[in-house]
């Protein structure tokens, strides 16, 4: 498969197949929506997707700015949210209804949304929006109840995938996971082996729920392993563009049908540089379905 740069939103664009693209899929950390609001019009004004998964929307129901987002042109719009922290919204063109809002380890946070297309060119496919807990600095769940939270939190979605059969068929699951499993998924493996995000242990819990399913790794499929992709890049970076000290948290997983009609890729690395830009970057992802 080519790779090549994207032009106008900059990024990496990957493509295969015909031009034709039939559903156009976006997913971001936005780390709160309500300020980001504006970077938020501006991906889909510039991008139309049908449909934008966010996570880390930071409010609760009531607070989130639905009437803005309708007015350009997402009138389908399901939520989970929470007071200041966590939380998922799934934007969609077409018509869709909300299947479950799951809970994980007994915690009352906003960390999951499941939707079902009812029409348009994904219908009948099953979107689950995922925001897994970052785990804290120290990669010690004894002394770190964070990163215990976190490793428990991957442990029950591969339970669930595992038992409940969810990436069966006709199913996608996006969102910022907070791991970067493979070794060139960070820029340092080497140096990375001991910060949260990339431990040992991570990596392995991250491949058993993937394995459960068994979901499709859909943005591997386009960049090959041996190649640096990352959708994140920390705050704490003086120019983290020249740093380039990136890591890819930021997944897109499908059932094997769904997989099979991937067409294309993009990380829209630019939008890192945005005006009060999130630490994360979106990626879209194109299906002919």
């Amino acid at each position: 498969m080519a790779c090549r740069r994207a032009g106008g939103m900059g990024g990496v664009q990957v493509a295969t197949g015909p031009a034709a693209v039939t559903f156009k899929l976006a997913t971001w950390n936005i780390n709160s929506v309500r300020l980001r609001l504006p970077i938020v019009a501006q991906l889909l004004e510039a991008e139309r997707p049908d449909a934008l998964c966010l996570q880390e929307t930071k409010c609760r129901d009531a607070e989130f700015p639905l009437a803005a987002l309708r007015k350009l042109g997402y009138e389908h719009i399901e939520i989970n949210g929470q007071k200041g922290y966590h939380g998922v919204a799934t934007l969609s063109r077409w018509k869709m209804k909300a299947v479950e809002r799951r809970g994980f380890c007994d915690k009352g946070d906003a960390r999951h949304l499941s939707t079902k297309f009812l029409d348009g060119p994904a219908k009948g496919v099953t979107l689950h929006n995922v925001y897994v807990p970052a785990g804290g600095d120290e990669p010690d769940p004894v002394i770190n109840e964070k990163f215990a939270h976190k490793l428990a939190f991957v442990d029950e979605m591969r339970d669930w995938f595992g038992a409940d059969g969810v990436a069966k068929k006709k199913a996608i699951l996006v969102g910022d996971l907070n791991i970067a499993p493979l070794e060139h998924d960070v820029w340092s493996h080497r140096q990375m082996l001991k910060v949260v995000s990339h431990t040992p242990v991570e990596v392995e819990k991250f491949a058993a729920a993937q394995a459960a399913g068994p979901w499709v790794d859909v943005m591997r499929r386009f960049v090959p392993e041996n190649e640096k992709l990352y959708t994140w890049w920390s705050y704490r970076a003086a120019d983290w563009r020249a740093a380039d000290r990136g890591r890819r948290l930021d997944h897109v997983w499908s059932s094997g049908d769904v997989a099979a009609e991937a067409r294309s890729l993009r990380v829209l690395k630019d939008a890192r540089g945005w005006e009060r830009p999130s630490d994360h970057v979106p990626v879209l992802a194109d299906f002919d379905l």
